[in-house]
């Protein structure tokens, strides 16, 4: 006989096997393995709420292992992931296999190391049922959302739609912006910005015109610019005061789920997705030379900042070693997490902090090695002291004019001598050695036209960032929410932003028009705020849902009332091509698998075919024009227009540049071996 632990994926599981050793079987779950059913909503409202789950479809198989397995155990522990979805599915996996709710049999782990094995097995525990409720909760609710509200969609806007609960709030955002957008008006201002020089000194170094008689200078037009312009010219300039200083800049905080995606989208240019599931790999567990399989972070959905003293303790051993005691701060930093936040797990951190990415490098894909490398450095600089810049402000004035220099340039490393954070990484900017009194010779003296911008559309990480401020959503919805809104067609990708549809904006007015509230930001994070009031024993579920059901019922009676002689139209979007069989305007239609061109002259002509997007490039090997596509995983590439007769493709985006050796398009090649290069066979340049 042997005791069965069961978790979730097999990588995890050939993890913990390793340490826990003879005596144990560790066996899968592959996931979920009950859920309510596709084909009904599964959910009985005249019963209280009451779920009907079912065992999922294809998961027989494992199901009957894992009951063989069982079988013959003496003691079965339930070791999925230690947050509310990992408790349902222990809670499941216990009616599955007749197991005693009330038992002692749930392990977690934070981390997949021996101390973290060792401690969870030692520590277990009876499934947390507010857990478990919260999860419920969460998933009766959206089943309730997209049951009621997908027929209403169908009928109004078009046939296969589906509509979500934080999915609706965050498709509203992203079309809200794209409105502001639209809507902005740019108010134009000016600029006076000069380059000096100390005689004494070959240094040129620039400066800004501020103040006018002291008082701050706003330049609305051109006229205006000139007009100072003229009287700056001929002046002199003297350095009139001299500031310098010091400024201290602390460490960014180790990371949560949010802070972790947001990060890897602006460092490593990776979306969602690819993070977290990269992080989960080296949360499971991969083989490193010299430790065997190990699980590299602790778990990675968090939104807690704390850390536990033994990896404080690891990494100020680690930094004092490395860099010395001057690295360390005179006391050690604890960052507090957010009032909202469930504080159920430690914040991000590598599980041994003295396991430098260099030493694991040769051990790891290139994407584990670079995720693993962030998040190893964010931590360690989490831990280390200031870093400290010497700072200069000057005031260079002619009789009633002043323009202002300033400079900093880095004085004590601290932190930043392992890592910055992609917003807050600067250049030093130095300036000569100025004194009051300094006389300067004015090099060059221009005026610069800018305009205001509206706000930029957001990006997977700016939206992310947006959600969690708002409280909608918690570390394990964001990248469902976000895959989810883009592979139903409401918002898509442009490069890094999310940019809405007209299926998107179509669906957002009827949402706002007649679900005013369940599209509201405070109204949805009030929602989430009574899931967590669930998982810590305060609120009961079926309490939960009875609060948001009786007005969103109320909202679908309305919404079928007040618009029963209303339909939502998704507009067509007009394009520059002709219907080569009739000669009509050719017209971007949306259907049921998404965009189509068709003829506008329907039903007249039927002429149909796919959307090409044309690029700036010529084909390398038949002279054609390349087009943008679409892989069936939604992957961008780019061919010739010509297939089949011409099968030429590249991953790769061609670019307005031409080569210079042979004329044809240069492409450009993205990530750690970027390059710009020409794809004509033969040709061979590379830049």
């Amino acid at each position: 006989m042997s005791k069965l632990v069961i978790v979730e994926s097999p990588a995890k599981a050939k993890t913990i096997k390793k340490y826990l050793g003879r005596g144990y079987e560790v066996v899968a779950s592959m996931g979920h393995l009950r859920d309510l059913p596709k084909s009904t909503m599964g959910v009985d409202i005249e019963n209280d709420f009451e779920p009907r789950y079912i065992n999922i479809k294809g998961k027989g198989p494992i199901i009957k292992e894992l009951k063989k397995s069982a079988s013959r155990s003496d003691k079965v522990f339930l070791a999925t992931d230690p947050d509310r979805e990992g408790e349902a599915i222990s809670w499941h996996l216990s009616h599955i296999l007749g197991l005693n709710e009330k038992e002692q049999n749930r392990v977690t782990f934070n981390e997949i190391t021996k101390s973290g094995i060792k401690s969870g097995m030692a520590n277990p525990r009876k499934i947390d049922k507010d857990l478990v409720d919260a999860q419920q909760a969460r998933r009766i609710l959206d089943r309730l959302v997209g049951y009621k509200l997908s027929p209403f969609l169908w009928k109004k806007v078009r046939p296969g739609l589906s509509a979500g609960r934080v999915q609706s709030v965050a498709v509203k955002l992203i079309v809200d912006r794209e409105f502001e957008i639209r809507n902005f008006k740019p108010d134009e201002y000016w600029t006076i910005d000069a380059k000096f020089k100390k005689a004494s000194d070959s240094l040129v170094f620039s400066a800004h015109l501020h103040s006018l008689n002291k008082k701050k200078l706003t330049i609305k037009n051109e006229a205006q610019s000139k007009k100072i312009l003229n009287e700056l010219k001929d002046q002199k300039y003297t350095v009139s005061k001299v500031k310098k200083g010091t400024r201290k800049r602390s460490p960014s905080p180790p990371f949560t789920t949010s802070t972790l995606q947001q990060e890897a989208s602006r460092k490593l240019n990776f979306q969602s997705a690819r993070t977290m599931r990269i992080a989960q790999q080296l949360y499971e567990g991969v083989n490193v030379q010299g430790y065997g399989a190990i699980g590299l972070i602790t778990y990675m959905r968090t939104d807690s900042m704390r850390i536990s003293n033994e990896a404080r303790e690891a990494a100020n051993k680690y930094i004092e070693a490395e860099y010395g005691c001057d690295y360390l701060p005179k006391k050690s930093r604890v960052y507090k997490s957010k009032s909202n936040s469930q504080d159920g797990h430690e914040a991000i951190r590598p599980t041994i902090p003295g396991l430098a990415p260099s030493q694991a490098k040769d051990s790891l894909s290139s994407d584990q090695y670079r995720l693993y490398k962030l998040i190893w450095e964010r931590f360690i600089a989490s831990q280390m002291s200031d870093a400290v810049y010497s700072t200069v402000s000057a005031d260079i004035q002619d009789l009633s004019y002043i323009f202002k220099a300033s400079g900093s340039s880095l004085k004590f490393a601290g932190f930043a001598a392992v890592y910055i954070e992609g917003e807050q990484e600067q250049k030093d900017v130095n300036l000569p050695d100025l004194e009051q009194g300094d006389e300067l010779s004015l090099e060059e003296i221009l005026g610069n036209q800018h305009f205001t911008q509206p706000p930029p559309r957001f990006t997977e990480a700016s939206l992310t960032k947006a959600l969690e401020e708002l409280g909608i959503g918690r570390p394990s919805t964001y990248v469902p929410t976000i895959t989810t809104i883009v592979s139903r067609g409401y918002v898509e990708r442009e490069k890094k932003q999310l940019r809405p549809t007209v299926l998107g904006e179509v669906t957002s007015e009827l949402m706002k028009d007649n679900f005013s509230s369940v599209v509201d930001v405070s109204f949805t994070a009030k929602i989430e705020e009574d899931f967590d009031r669930v998982a810590q024993g305060d609120m009961q579920w079926k309490d939960s849902i009875r609060e948001f059901y009786s007005g969103f019922d109320d909202m679908l009676k309305r919404a079928e009332k007040n618009t029963e002689s209303k339909s939502y139209k998704i507009p067509d979007e007009e394009t520059d091509e002709v219907c080569e069989k009739c000669g009509r305007a050719m017209v971007i239609k949306h259907g049921r698998y998404g965009k189509f061109m068709a003829c506008s002259g329907y039903p007249d002509c039927k002429n149909t075919k796919k959307v090409v997007v044309p690029t700036k490039g010529i084909c390398p090997n038949c002279a054609g024009k390349i087009i943008r596509q679409k892989s069936t995983k939604g992957r961008i590439f780019f061919g010739c227009e010509n297939y089949p007769n011409c099968n030429f493709v590249s991953w790769d985006e061609p670019i307005s540049d031409i080569c210079p050796k042979c004329g044809n398009t240069l492409f450009k090649k993205k990530g750690k071996k970027a390059q710009v290069y020409c794809a004509k066979e033969g040709c061979g340049y590379v830049k």
